[in-house]
């Protein structure tokens, strides 16, 4: 009992303390050491209670102080991100620096704000940044060009998107650097992105637009795939071929039809002339008997020339046509659908293959997501085969009231709560308040092992133990019954005769009530020791009659 009460009395007190706790939460995560030591120190300064965790990379804080907590760490500029930012010129004396010193303070803060900045993306967990911005020498005409690298400690994989975004990202910020100068390294030692050697126009760009591409179309159709085979029982596997060319064409094109007046030019000559033919010498006049005759007419020439110059302007049109690299030649598309699982009589998992107008519905799904273009010489090939791992078979839900039967984690927590909370309140009450109970209303005769009138035994607790003869006493000449009748009688303890048995009891045990009367339960008891004894008499008369005679030898003495 008392075992169990203070077992009892350690559980609530660590239950009370755990309950009455403050809730921590985390006040800042992915801590350097630096900034981790600074935090607590401020916070050991403050007396506020905190947990560490994860070797001090994480503070807990009570979480009615988070925010407040966020904001004073803030103003005293932590934590710092394990470098140091703009804030180094804060304190420091410009008037004692020299311009070395200067320049150095200036690189670090540049290389601290930008590791900061990174840390901010996605799945990066830390960063360090080295900036290498090299002087121009007197007299040179030659300029060398600034570079960076870039330390990552990432969680998982980052995306060549996201490389190329911080490649830009920092070439952005310094003046004069370029993205392709800029080398990206995780911390496994793996070589991200090389700014070394320079990219020409497409280079890698040209290989992670194709991939990129391909990797959205093949989500397109896997989703709407899986929506009408359901998840899992599909593959998709998808190819594009790009023209990766840029091409420039320049065509000129003339309209006869769209000609235009630009200028005209008309010029006319007119001429004429009175020649008479008298005194000219020709055949006709010195052919014998042709002569002229006197008074002859004159031949006039009149002569008229119109000369007309008309220029026009033909339509003409320029096109000039610049291609640019990534065109999709034609795209290839691969879907492998798995059947139909069902059980037959046998309870065995049978399979079939889909219906054929199931597979040209899907596929033309397919051509729908892809943008099929036959002209292109797009391929689409759905082809239905059955899985090498065959799924489950999803058992049906339950409706109706058997979905309330549908316990989530919570639950089933808190009713475990309520149980362990109940069985312990059990407990108390059958092991620490009914035996006080019951011995603080236990009647002050009945003391251990005493003897009541009537011969009947009360034990502490108000248990009768058993029932004596007719002025017998336990260990001076009385019967003492303590079991039932089969059979069985040995004497023990002197002259004592005891009748004992293993089949029927007769000692009474009353365990439900201690307040039952005292005389009513002597009565019963009497009545059966009677009884019983008639039945051992019955049963076996010689040991009966030696019984009897042991008594009379004793009462003879």
């Amino acid at each position: 009992m008392a075992a169990v009460t203070l077992t009892l009395m350690g559980f609530f007190t660590f239950l009370i303390l755990r309950v009455t706790a403050p809730q921590m939460v985390p006040l800042f995560t992915d801590l350097s050491i630096e900034d981790s030591s600074a935090i607590i120190k401020d916070l050991e300064r403050q007396a506020i209670t905190y947990e560490i965790k994860n070797d001090g990379a994480i503070v807990l804080v009570p979480k009615d102080r988070v925010a407040r907590l966020r904001m004073k760490l803030a103003e005293s500029g932590l934590p710092k991100g394990g470098g140091v930012g703009y804030e180094i010129f804060d304190k420091s004396d410009a008037l004692g620096a020299t311009s070395f010193i200067q320049n150095i303070n200036h690189l670090r803060a540049l290389e601290g704000e930008l590791a900061r900045t990174i840390r901010g993306i996605d799945r990066v967990q830390a960063a360090r940044v080295h900036l290498v911005m090299p002087e121009r020498p007197l007299f040179s005409r030659d300029k060398a060009e600034p570079s960076a690298s870039i330390v990552l400690r990432v969680r998982g994989t980052l995306e060549p998107q996201q490389v190329r975004a911080m490649r830009h990202l920092i070439a952005t910020a310094v003046n004069g650097l370029k993205p392709e100068r800029v080398s990206v390294v995780d911390e496994t030692g793996r070589l991200l992105a090389d700014g070394a050697a320079q990219e020409a126009g497409i280079g890698i760009g040209a290989d992670e637009r194709k991939i990129a591409y391909e990797r959205r179309l093949r989500e397109q159709v896997e989703l709407i795939v899986t929506s009408v085979v359901g998840p899992g029982r599909a593959r998709v596997q998808l190819s594009a071929d790009f023209d990766f060319n840029r091409i420039t064409q320049t065509s000129d094109r003339y309209d006869p039809e769209g000609r235009v007046v630009r200028s005209s030019q008309t010029r006319e000559e007119q001429s004429a002339t009175n020649e008479s033919k008298d005194g000219q010498v020709s055949v006709g006049n010195e052919l014998p008997g042709t002569g002229q005759k006197e008074g002859a007419a004159t031949r006039g020439d009149q002569n008229k020339k119109t000369e007309e110059i008309i220029n026009y302007e033909i339509s003409r049109t320029t096109k000039t046509e610049v291609i640019e690299a990534g065109r999709i030649n034609r795209i290839s598309a691969a879907v492998l659908v798995d059947g139909t699982y069902t059980k037959n009589d046998k309870g065995e998992v049978a399979y079939q293959p889909r219906a054929k107008e199931e597979i040209d519905r899907i596929s033309a799904l397919v051509r729908s997501a892809i943008g099929f273009d036959q002209k292109r010489g797009d391929q689409v090939e759905v082809v239905n085969l059955r899985f090498a791992d065959s799924p489950a078979i999803p058992v049906a839900e339950p409706v109706g009231w058997m979905s309330m039967l549908q316990f989530t984690k919570d639950d089933i927590m808190h009713w475990a709560e309520i149980g362990v909370m109940s069985l312990l309140a059990l407990i108390v009450l059958l092991l620490v308040v009914r035996p006080l109970v019951r011995r603080a209303i236990a009647p002050e005769g009945a003391a251990a092992g005493t003897l009541a009138a009537g011969g009947v035994i009360v034990g502490p607790d108000g248990t009768i133990i058993g029932a004596t003869g007719v002025g017998g006493m336990p260990g001076q000449g009385g019967v003492n019954i303590l079991g039932g009748a089969n059979g069985s009688i040995t004497s023990s303890g002197g002259p004592n005769v005891s009748i004992v048995g293993s089949d029927e009891s007769i000692a009474i045990s009353n365990r439900t009530s201690a307040m039952i009367d005292v005389a009513k339960v002597q009565g019963q008891v009497h009545a059966q020791s009677v009884q019983k004894v008639g039945e051992l008499a019955e049963k076996n008369p010689h040991e009966a009659v030696s019984i009897i005679r042991t008594w009379l030898h004793e009462s003879a003495a």
